[in-house]
């Protein structure tokens, strides 16, 4: 990847949130050709903004998705944003290439998934670019990035937070953890961070939750690269977290000026460890 030389057409398959929005902005800013295929309604039109085009489909539409890379002769391509694992719960439209491959998986988790797809579309010669090639800039660096800082009880709970979330990466069940005093109180699964948030402050009766996010150990920089934004920080004040712990290096902070802020005011904590 090192020496890969970049086409000066680039095309995304775009997830929710902010940061295929950034990604095709930086891209585009940098005189690059971005075609996109969105697979969420979220960020869409904002999209629009920054693409020469951009087409709508599902996640499990994936010979369509396909025949639109075949047809614009897509050589280079990036996966970014979040695309839930929910969605093959919930009754999705499955192209007959989504079925084949579900059968023929082993094994549903992220990772597992994802390099199926892979597979599938290096056989029409398009290579998947690492996810932070257009936005290195969002790649957190270590230390404290609020007024507060972690006191001692805090910070033993981050690093056995952080710990305890390496090893749930491991075997791909999820990348964050609730923390408290010490004790886990709530681990990321299927449902993903936000709600991991949610159900972990509850158990925490609303107070002093410790949110710990990292990247897998053998992190694959192509797809699902620890992501955090506003929204994040604004679920934690809503629901009784005020630290916020992230792995230097490895995690991608949206909107870093805005959520310093948002946590300045609201006296909580952001770390990158």
């Amino acid at each position: 990847m090192s020496n890969l030389i970049l086409d000066n057409t680039q095309f995304l398959i775009a997830g929710d949130g902010q940061l295929p929005v950034r990604m095709a902005k930086n891209a585009k800013s940098n005189g690059f050709k971005v075609l996109a295929v969105s697979l969420s309604s979220d960020n869409y039109k904002e999209l629009k903004k920054y693409c020469d085009k951009v087409v709508s489909y599902g996640c499990g539409q994936l010979n369509s998705i396909k025949k639109f890379l075949q047809e614009n002769k897509a050589k280079q391509l990036t996966f970014i944003g979040k695309v839930s694992k929910m969605s093959l719960l919930k009754r999705p439209i499955l192209e007959p290439m989504a079925i084949s491959l579900l059968k023929s998986a082993s094994k549903l988790n992220d990772d597992a998934i994802m390099l199926m797809l892979v597979a599938e579309l290096e056989k029409i010669g398009v290579t998947i670019l690492d996810q932070t090639i257009f936005i290195k800039d969002l790649i957190v660096s270590k230390g404290n990035f609020t007024t507060l800082k972690p006191d001692e009880m805090q910070t033993e709970s981050i690093n056995y937070g952080f710990k305890i979330a390496k090893e749930i990466g491991k075997i791909d069940i999820g990348q964050s953890v609730v923390v408290k005093d010490k004790m886990i109180i709530a681990v990321e699964a299927i449902e993903g961070t936000d709600k991991c948030i949610v159900r972990g402050c509850k158990l925490a009766r609303k107070k002093n939750a410790i949110v710990v996010k990292v990247a897998k150990p053998e992190q694959d920089m192509r797809f699902d690269i620890p992501t955090v934004g506003l929204r994040t920080l604004k679920i934690m004040k809503k629901h009784g977290a005020n630290v916020l712990a992230l792995e230097a290096g490895r995690t991608i902070i949206v909107e870093q000026e805005k959520m310093i802020d948002y946590a300045n005011r609201h006296k909580m904590i952001i770390v990158a460890v």
